[in-house]
């Protein structure tokens, strides 16, 4: 699958979502950059076929298909649409997810989920007191329980707190599982996984450079040394911001449902 936004925006003049670009397809992850209190949430509701934009167009897998988008695409944790009431426990979240989703939803099952989860402990905790990484692989894995998911718009991670890190790296588990995935947050958070991903890139040099010498020292009948390959590699960026799309090098992509 693949879902292409080109040039969407919302309001007059592109006031409450500047001209946005970007593209998430089917085992890879994309950042998009989105400052203020609305943007992230509705430029998720345009990536997952939830809201209309004034200008642009959505595509997935190359046509118009708005139900497609709302069928096929999960968006969570939404501020306003698909987050869930502070107050609720996460056992009633998880007993409402598996309604939707077309299982067994009473107590029992639900505490079930969570044994199989292994978050039985969190069953009576609301979810507004649940850990950051937590709460987002709770929220995410139950996304995926409704039939013919395959898509993922996680919206604003980075406003529960917590190392953005942590959270891209779970965006990657996801991906890897063959989902195709959209995180949408804020500059403070591209700056800490920019920084993440110079310092890996650095310490990947060093240890080649080291294996390098390691290598050629052994080279008459030592074991080769196997080096590790990186596995989160920098976020393809797009920014939502007037005429400055900029999509950003290392994954191959450029740049839930309420």
């Amino acid at each position: 699958m693949r879902v292409a936004l080109t040039g969407v925006s919302k309001g007059r003049g592109g006031i409450a979502l500047p001209d946005t670009s970007a593209e998430f397809s089917s085992g890879r992850v994309v950042l998009a950059v989105a400052e203020t209190e609305q943007r992230p949430t509705l430029l998720g509701l345009m990536a997952s076929g939830r809201m209309r934009p004034d200008t642009g167009d959505v595509l997935i897998d190359g046509r118009r298909d708005a139900a497609a988008l709302r069928r096929r695409i999960a968006l969570v944790d939404a501020p306003g649409v698909s987050d869930p009431a502070p107050t609720v426990t996460v056992a009633g979240i998880v007993a409402e997810e598996l309604m939707f989703a077309g299982r067994r939803s009473d107590p029992v099952a639900a505490l079930r989920w969570l044994d199989e989860a292994e978050a039985r402990d969190l069953a009576r905790v609301p979810i507004a007191d649940v850990a950051p990484q937590r709460r987002l692989r709770l929220l995410l894995e139950l996304a995926t329980l409704r039939r013919g998911v395959d898509g993922l718009v996680l919206v604003s991670p980075d406003r529960h707190g917590g190392d953005p890190r942590e959270w891209w790296a779970l965006a990657h588990e996801y991906a890897g599982r063959g989902f195709a995935v959209l995180v949408v947050a804020g500059e403070a958070s591209t700056a800490v996984l920019a920084e993440a991903d110079t310092a890996l890139e650095h310490g990947a040099a060093a240890e080649h450079d080291g294996a390098a010498e390691h290598d050629g020292a052994g080279a008459s009948g030592g074991a080769r040394r196997i080096r590790p390959s990186r596995v989160h590699p920098s976020p393809s960026r797009v920014h939502a911001r007037p005429t400055r799309v900029r999509p950003h090098s290392a994954l191959a992509t450029p740049g839930g449902r309420p």
